[in-house]
């Protein structure tokens, strides 16, 4: 059985912002975490999740996703992104994670669990910390090419 605790950040939002992941099996333990200059909290929330299933290195894992975001677990839990992909997310933001959180989520037998966020809860703590000390680091902050297309694009109209 795998962990995978996540988090996602973003000051301003859209922002500076960032995720933070754990992954926990056993005695192993991994930290992932990473910065875009310009997202918002949603996609790093979405981001995080990606990015943990993304690290396992076997497909067909028993994995559990810890996360406090309702955007993220209601939409796999109460199915509404499968829905979303039938009407080719018409109206749906995050299209290109979305679709990306699909391919990895189809590689194993993935169970959701929502925890509340800022309540103390360890590993939660713990990767809000990371997202939020990648939002800050400006040397290394990458680009959400996505998010920054979609966005200039909508400026334009």
């Amino acid at each position: 059985m795998i962990e995978i605790y996540t988090d996602g950040a973003a000051s301003g939002n859209p922002g500076p912002g960032g995720y933070g992941v754990i992954l926990r099996s056993g005695n192993h333990y991994k930290e992932l975490s990473a910065g875009f200059r310009l997202t918002t909290n949603n996609r790093m929330e979405l981001m995080a999740v990606i990015v943990g299933l993304n690290a396992l290195k076997t497909p067909g894992q028993e994995v559990t996703v810890f996360s406090d975001s309702k955007y993220v677990i209601d939409s796999v839990e109460k199915k509404w992104v499968f829905g979303w992909v039938k009407t080719g997310f018409k109206g749906k933001k995050n299209k290109d994670l979305w679709m990306q959180f699909l391919n990895s989520y189809k590689l194993h037998h993935v169970k959701f669990v929502w925890i509340k966020g800022h309540n103390n809860h360890p590993e939660n703590e713990r990767c809000d910390q990371l997202a939020v000390a990648a939002s800050k680091n400006r040397a290394a902050l990458a680009i959400d090419g996505p998010f920054e297309a979609e966005k200039n694009s909508a400026s334009l109209l």
